[in-house]
Formats: C-alpha cells, structure tokens, sequence
C-alpha cells in the first residue's frame, strides 16, 4: 500500500474519507464539479505564477508510475539541478512490524537545492508545497514535514528547512523540530487504521467539512439511512463524542434525553436546544420557543420590504451581485434588481446603485439571511467612502430572517441554511444545482470567455435566494401570528 499526502491529508480532515480512498468502491465517488475544476484552475494559476522566472527539471515517466518517476527524480537529485518541479520520492517503511507492502510516496512540488552534505555530495534538497490557502494551517503543515521525511530517507538526511507557499503572501518557513512529531503521529494513527481496521469508520456529516468531498453522497446516504446524529443541526464532532458516551446514539435517545445529563460537558442552552431539535426531527413538527417571541417590530411587515442577497468572489474580494427584491403589498408586485458588476472595477457603480434604490424607500426593512449582507455594507462603505451618516439608517433597517428563524422555532430540517428552510417550506430554485460556489465558478468562467449564459445562471440564482428568504419570512410571520392566536 501507498501512503501518500494526499492520503494523508485526507486523514487528518476525515478518517473515513482516507479508508474510502484505499478500500472504497470508486464508482461510488461523486463526479468533479465545476468548483472542483475551477479550484484545479487556481491551483494551477497559482503554480504557473511561483514558477515564472525559474529554472527548473521535471522528472520525465509515464503517468501513475511512480517507480520510473522516483529513479527520473533521483537522476536530476545526482545531477544537482537547482529546481525540480513535481519530483516524485519513494521509500520503503523501515519499521519492522509494518507490512512489507507499505510505502511512503511522496510528490513535493518543489525540490530546491541548497548547500549541505547528502549522499548527492556538498548539497542536500528542501521541499516547498504550493497550497491555494492563505494561512499555514497545521494540516498544510504536515503534508510538508511528511514530504520533508521522505525526502530525508532518500537523500540521506534530514532537510534543514521546508517551505509552504501560499497565496499573497511570502514563502511560509515550516518549524519542522516543532511539526515533525505531530506529522509522525498522525502518519502512525492513518497506517493504524488502514492496515488494522477492516470495516468503513462511522460516518459522521459535518457541513464545513464534507463540503467538497466526492464520498459526500455515499456518505449521506449511509447517515440518512442510519438517521445519523450529526444529520441533527448542532451536533458537532466533539459534542457527539459526549452524547455518544452516553449512549444517546440515535433521534430517539437524544429526544427523551435529560438535559441535567448533559451538563456540565454541553452548556444547559445549547443542550436544551439539541433535544428541543431531535424532538422536531423526531416529530416532523415546529417547536416553538418557550420563550415569547420577538415583538411584532423585530419582526415587521411593511407596505414596501426589500429583500437582500450578495454574489461574491472571495478570491479577489469582490462582491459582484447586489440584489434586491422590492415587495410593494399594497400594489402587490414584486420587481429584482440585480446591480451586477461586470467587470471587478464596476463594484463601485453598483454600490452606488444600491444604495439609490434603498434611499427611495427610507422606511422599508431590509430583510436578508445570515450576516454577510451586513458585513459588506459595511466594507463597501469603508471601501468607497460612503458618509456614516447615511449608512447608519441603512443597517437600522437591516432584519436578519436566519437569527428571527433560531430565536423563534424550531425546525425538522438538517441545517438552518437557506436552501433547507426554504425547500421544507416548499420553494424552489429555478436551477436546483445551483449554489454560491457553483456561482463563483460562472463568474469566473463569465470574465474568462465573456458568455452572458453565465452571467443570467447567477442573476436567476440570486432572485431565488431573495424570493426564498422572503417565503421564509412570511411564513414565519403567519407561523408566529397563529400561534399567539391559538396558544397551546
């Protein structure tokens, strides 16, 4: 078996993601998407940006055959090139209890040659990994101690130094006496798992994790069909560690839990809330909240409500898309206007858009979903120069649907994202596909070959999201009303 970075990357983010990887049926994997590929088109990007100016080797082999690539590599390492670009190591595992077939395979992106005794003579070679990220997280930090190891086993020592090269920024050193024992752990804990345990690990559904993995479905499916906690919104990994030394494994337990039980280790509201949400799962019903609701004005329906959404491109921090949905419930009609930026420098004259359309209504309630809408106000301010006096009634007007939404009910859905309380509630997107990385990768494709196809996905896309956040709020508002005038 090969161990590699990728493996072992794949580790440290999910155990069962790295024993799918090696025992998995592959047919099971969810095809690439087109964030996939565009984040391969960054990575790329940014490769070709490091490299310009550089004079480097690439080992020459066919694809997968990492024999023939180790022997190209270790020519080019005889030879003391400067830079080798996607050199190729491998090294047996020199522990006698592990299996003959163990190797480590180790791909750096970079071997740069500096002075220093190796089995080459008076020069040794430091790796360097190139990573789309923008901080040296500790998970970067091991795949390149893992590509330092390797790399010592085969040029005989240790290099004196690694480095991570990340975007908009310098050259990252890496501590390698501080990382090397953690690497070394976490190695031994995934050959651990790999080699011994010989079912899948438990699946466990974490939205910030699995976003991106291609075992999501299979993943999924496996935890819907076992009614898996973590499918319960606010069960994260620790805390279903504790709930499951419990034994509160399933919606059934956690439902008719005694929240005494679960304190001191879980705070008593968030304990209380967990079984209030297994409860509703349970139930398939809305709980409201034993505390009374917010007061009608937290909450306003108002003859004129705008409704608010952002398309944005981080990578480059812009937020291109300011739409706003204008309800008139008077006239009764409902008008989109996508302030779109076409190109990156046209934010401003969107910005500037926006802030004319909301003027025009000085009394009506800007309803949104989340935070984000109202950070970038604030940063488009700051950006532009807009007088604090004229933004400061803007936010005023600001209600955020999602914090009405957890403060009020609760819900047997997944997650308290848009798209699941708006689907529950029965809305649609036009394009059911589409979601904000799916548009981050039109606007790009949009301001690489100029098709307005891409530009029309985003713009449909984001008048659902403000269509959707306004059923969520109408249906709250009713949900509340009703329930003041039929208290239990």
């Amino acid at each position: 078996m090969l161990l590699t970075a990728e493996l072992l990357l794949s580790y440290q983010r999910c155990e069962r993601r790295a024993f799918l990887d090696v025992y998995g049926d592959p047919a099971q994997l969810d095809p690439f998407g087109d964030f996939h590929l565009k984040l391969q088109q960054d990575r790329f990007a940014h490769e070709r940006t490091v490299l310009a100016g550089k004079n480097y080797y690439r080992p020459e082999y066919r694809r997968g055959d990492w024999q023939a690539g180790d022997l190209a590599t270790l020519e080019l390492m005889q030879q003391g090139v400067e830079v080798i670009y996607q050199g190729v190591l491998l090294s047996e595992m020199a522990d006698e209890e592990a299996p003959d077939a163990l190797t480590f395979l180790s791909c750096p992106d970079l071997l740069v040659k500096q002075p220093g005794e190796s089995i080459f003579g008076d020069w040794c070679y430091v790796p360097y990994q190139i990573e789309l990220g923008r901080r040296p997280k500790q998970d970067y930090q091991i795949i390149v101690a893992f590509h330092a190891f390797v790399l010592g086993m085969v040029q005989g020592i240790l290099p004196p130094t690694a480095w991570l090269v990340l975007r908009d920024r310098a050259p990252y050193q890496v501590n390698l006496p501080k990382i090397m024992p953690k690497m070394r752990d976490v190695v031994n804990e995934c050959i651990a798992l790999l080699l011994q345990q010989q079912e899948e690990p438990e699946v466990f559904i974490s939205r910030q994790r699995c976003n991106l993995c291609r075992w999501y479905s299979h993943c999924y499916t496996k935890a819907k069909f076992e009614q898996h906690l973590s499918l319960i919104p606010g069960v994260s990994p620790s805390r279903y560690s504790y709930l499951r030394s419990l034994n509160l494994t399933t919606v059934e337990s956690l439902a008719s839990a005694n929240v005494d039980l679960l304190e001191p280790t879980i705070e008593r509201d968030i304990a209380i809330q967990l079984v209030r949400q297994a409860q509703s799962v349970l139930q398939n019903q809305v709980i409201l909240s034993e505390t009374p609701p917010f007061p009608a004005e937290a909450l306003p329906t108002a003859p004129i409500e705008l409704y608010f959404d952002i398309e944005a491109e981080p990578d480059i921090h812009l937020d291109y898309l300011l739409g706003v949905l204008v309800v008139d419930r008077t006239a009764k009609t409902e008008t989109f206007y996508p302030f779109l930026a076409e190109q990156p420098e046209d934010e401003k004259l969107i910005w500037k858009q926006f802030l004319e359309l909301v003027l025009q209504y000085p009394e009506a309630p800007i309803f949104h979903f989340c935070e984000y809408e109202v950070d970038t106000v604030k940063r488009l301010a700051k950006c532009y120069k807009t007088p604090y006096d004229q933004i400061e009634p803007i936010l005023a007007r600001f209600v955020d649907i999602h914090e009405r939404v957890k403060q009020a009910v609760t819900l047997p859905v997944q997650s308290y994202a848009l798209k699941h309380i708006a689907r529950w509630l029965g809305f649609e997107w036009q394009n059911p596909k589409a979601n904000g990385q799916l548009c981050i990768y039109w606007y790009d494709q949009w301001l690489k070959v100029s098709d307005r196809n891409y530009l029309d996905a985003i713009v449909r896309y984001n008048e659902d999201d403000c269509r959707a956040t306004l059923v969520v709020k109408d249906w709250l508002v009713n949900f509340i009303k009703d329930a003041r005038q039929n208290p239990a």
